[in-house]
C-alpha cells in the first residue's frame, strides 16, 4: 500500500493564555445592562424631559432654601411696604407693579409685600401638599391594588367598588364642606398647618383609586406569569410572592404614575386656595395670590401674570419629566 500523499495533522491545543483571551474579548463584546441603565441612557437621550428634570429640581431647591434666599435679599414675605403704594389707587408706584432691584418681582396692591418672597414661601405649600398628597395616594393605591389584583374573589369585587365609588365623588366640594367644619387646633397644629394637613390627607385619599386601578390591572397580568408559577410551585408564600416577585416589577409603572400625579395635586391645591379653602392668609400660595389679583389684574396685571407663571412652569416642567420617565421605562420602546 502506497502512503497517503499528505498525512492529517492534529490541530494544536489552545494555550491557556488564547483561551483567557478570548473569554476576555466575549465578555468585553457583550456587556450586560440593568434596567435602571438602560432607563437611565433613554432619559439622557430625551431633552425635553432632561430640561423639565433640572426645573423641578431647581423648584425644589428654592422651596428648601426660602428662607435663606429672602434673608439673603433682605425680604420678609409678609413684611408692609406701603410707601411704595399709591394712596390713592392702592396700587404699586413704578412700572410692572413695582419691580426694581430691591424687589425682583414687584409687591403687592394695597400692602406692599414683596412678590418674590411670597412666590417662594408659596412654592413650599404647593411641592408640600402635591408630594405628600402623592405618597399617601401612591402607598394606599399600591396595597389595595396589588390585593385586589393578587387575591381577586370578593377582595377584588370589594376594592373596585370602593375605587368606583370615589372616582364618582365630588372631591373639591367634599374638601370645601370638610374644611369649613374643621377646629383651627388639630393634632397639635394651628392655622394654615391645619388645612395643609387636611389637604394632603383627602387629595391623597381620593387620589389613590387611579393608580390602584393601574396597579391592579398590572397584578392581574404578571400573577399568570411563569415566574410567579414557578415560585408557587417551590412552595413560595403569598408574602413572599407578593413582596419579592410582583411588587418590584410594579415599581415602573408606580414611578411613572407618580411624576404624573403630582402636577395634578399642585393644580388641586392652588384651586383650593383660589377658592378661599387653602391655607390662611398671610401664608403665601400661588392659588391664593391669583385669588387676590382678580381685583387689580386691570390695573396691575403683573399680580396676576407672577403667580399664573409659576403655576404653568411648575406644571410643565412635572409633565415634562413625567413623559420622559414613562418612555424611559417603557419595555416595549427600542434600546
Amino acid at each position: 500500500m502506497t502512503a497517503p500523499l499528505h498525512e492529517p495533522t492534529a490541530e494544536a491545543a489552545p494555550s491557556a493564555a488564547e483561551e483567557a483571551a478570548v473569554a476576555t474579548s466575549g465578555a468585553k463584546a457583550v456587556q450586560g445592562r440593568s434596567l435602571g441603565r438602560i432607563a437611565w441612557e433613554r432619559l439622557k437621550r430625551d431633552k425635553l424631559a432632561l430640561t423639565g428634570g433640572i426645573v423641578v429640581l431647581f423648584l425644589v431647591v428654592i422651596a428648601l432654601f426660602a428662607p435663606v434666599i429672602t434673608g439673603i435679599l433682605g425680604q420678609d414675605p409678609n413684611e408692609y411696604h406701603e410707601n411704595l403704594i399709591d394712596p390713592l389707587f392702592g396700587t404699586p408706584t413704578g412700572s410692572l407693579g413695582g419691580l426694581s432691584g430691591e424687589h425682583l418681582l414687584g409687591v403687592e396692591p394695597i400692602n406692599g409685600r414683596d412678590i418674590f418672597a411670597r412666590i417662594l414661601y408659596g412654592a413650599r405649600i404647593s411641592l408640600l401638599v402635591g408630594f405628600l398628597s402623592a405618597v399617601v395616594a401612591v402607598v394606599l393605591g399600591t396595597v389595595l391594588g396589588i390585593l385586589a389584583g393578587f387575591f381577586g374573589g370578593w377582595v377584588d369585587s370589594l376594592i373596585s367598588r370602593i375605587m368606583d365609588g370615589l372616582l364618582a365623588f365630588p372631591q373639591l366640594l367634599f374638601i370645601i364642606a370638610l374644611v369649613s367644619v374643621m377646629p383651627s387646633d388639630m393634632l397639635g397644629l394651628t392655622g394654615s398647618s391645619v388645612r395643609v394637613f387636611v389637604m394632603i390627607l383627602v387629595i391623597g385619599f381620593f387620589g389613590w383609586p387611579y393608580i390602584g386601578r393601574v396597579v391592579r390591572g398590572q397584578t392581574l397580568s404578571l400573577r399568570e406569569r411563569e415566574y410567579v408559577e414557578a415560585a408557587r410551585s417551590l412552595g413560595a408564600g403569598r408574602l413572599y410572592i407578593l413582596f419579592k416577585e410582583l411588587l418590584p416589577n410594579l415599581v415602573a409603572p408606580i414611578v411613572v404614575y407618580t411624576t404624573m400625579m403630582i402636577p395634578t395635586n399642585i393644580l388641586t391645591e392652588a384651586a383650593l386656595s383660589f377658592l378661599g379653602v387653602g391655607v390662611k392668609p398671610p401664608t403665601a400660595s400661588w392659588g391664593q395670590m391669583l385669588s387676590s389679583a382678580i381685583d387689580y389684574y386691570e390695573s396691575d396685571p403683573m399680580y396676576m401674570v407672577v403667580p399664573g407663571v409659576a403655576i404653568f412652569i411648575t406644571v410643565l416642567a412635572f409633565n415634562l419629566f413625567g413623559d420622559g420617565v414613562r418612555d424611559a421605562l417603557d419595555p416595549k420602546a427600542s434600546r
